[in-house]
């Protein structure tokens, strides 16, 4: 082994690297805004879970276990009224409310078991466990020191569980199928799009098409009429295949997840469109993965809900269309909204408004060749 000449290879590697600034930017900055997305979402300022309280109980307990849960570490408590606690639920403003009943003091003094009901969402099982572990930390709390005042035994917690959406008998698939499809969809379909239009452009295609006289809009709408029909396919086959051979749970219309599905495809198409337009190597497109795909998977409340993310990320999360993407299918899927729903149709307005501006950008930053 000559050692002069490897040592010349690696130093002609590292010239590349040095004269790539967006290699050096995957490589130094995306693990940096990954990780602090990471911190953030698993703790480091998330919120907690808004959850009401309705006292119904009149004895001692209820006072003393309705102040407890307001000074909780696992959720954010406002007491309310019962009316007013459902709204809040359907309005998905809360992730539950709680309903200590009547007889609550009264079962606790005799020793009895106490079953306060617990009014769940139930579309983010993310969300009851805190729900669960506030509620059982402060019965056993309050329950020691009426025990202690009273001369009872600590009574036994049975909390009734009530489920606006989904239920106790959904799996895990269940409840992030609907995700996963929009996900599997966008990830692919852009991947896709951004390389195979790059490609055209080191090829020479898009330069003779241009040089003809096209116009560039005409050019953009029609490669992306070319893409959106093996994205077509290709949702089309990714929904049934979840749906009937995976057996997802499913309440809506199939016809509303098609759509949703194919609007997500077709901002995709145009994201990977946009994005091949400052990538010069099919290298440098891929590159795009863990800079604009990647932080849309984490803040879009596919796996950690948009509602426990500190405030700041949450306004970026709603700027994002995957938020709004997976905010639909669950909506049909989990809650059987249809368009009549309004915030259905926020969602699909948003989705539809991000795909027309990324046309409008694709469009705009359309050149000849790869540079």
């Amino acid at each position: 082994m000559n050692g002069r000449r490897a040592g010349a290879i690696s130093l002609r590697i590292l010239q590349q690297f040095r004269h790539d600034s967006r290699t050096l930017m995957l490589l130094f900055v995306a693990p940096i805004i990954l990780l602090g997305l990471f911190y953030f979402l698993t703790g480091g300022g998330s919120s907690l879970p808004a959850v009401d309280v309705v006292n119904l109980d009149r004895g001692p307990l209820g006072a003393v276990l309705a102040a407890d849960l307001g000074q909780s570490t696992e959720i954010s408590v406002t007491r309310t009224t019962q009316s007013r606690a459902a709204g809040d639920l359907s309005a998905d403003t809360v992730a539950a409310y709680v309903v200590l009943p009547p007889d609550l003091s009264v079962r606790a003094l005799s020793g009895d078991v106490i079953a306060p009901t617990i009014h769940l969402e139930g579309t983010q099982p993310a969300l009851t466990q805190p729900v669960l572990l506030a509620l059982d930390q402060s019965v056993t709390r309050a329950s020691r020191s009426l025990a202690a005042t009273e001369g009872v035994r600590v009574p036994v917690l049975e909390p009734s569980l009530d489920y606006l959406h989904g239920g106790p008998g959904l799996d895990t698939l269940d409840y992030f199928g609907g995700a996963f499809i929009g996900l599997v969809v966008f990830l692919l379909v852009f991947v896709v799009t951004i390389i195979a239009f790059l490609r055209e452009r080191s090829q020479g295609t898009l330069e003779r098409l241009m040089a003809s006289p096209l116009r560039r809009a005409d050019i953009v709408v029609g490669y992306i009429g070319g893409f959106m029909v093996v994205a077509t396919v290709q949702a089309v086959e990714v929904v049934v295949f979840t749906l009937y051979a995976l057996h997802v749970h499913n309440q809506g219309d199939v016809a509303l997840i098609v759509l949703l599905t194919l609007l997500m495809t077709l901002v995709a198409v145009n994201l990977g469109i946009f994005l091949s337009m400052f990538a010069t190597t099919e290298f440098q497109a891929v590159q795009f993965i863990p800079l604009a795909i990647v932080p849309q998977v984490l803040l879009s409340g596919i796996v950690f809900p948009v509602a426990t993310e500190p405030g700041w990320l949450q306004v970026v999360s709603r700027l994002l269309p995957l938020t709004y993407g997976v905010d639909g299918l669950r909506d049909v899927m989990l809650k059987g909204n249809g368009l009549t729903s309004g915030p259905l149709l926020v969602d699909i307005a948003v989705v539809v408004a991000f795909a027309a501006a990324l046309i409008g950008a694709a469009t705009a930053t359309l050149r000849r060749s790869a540079s």
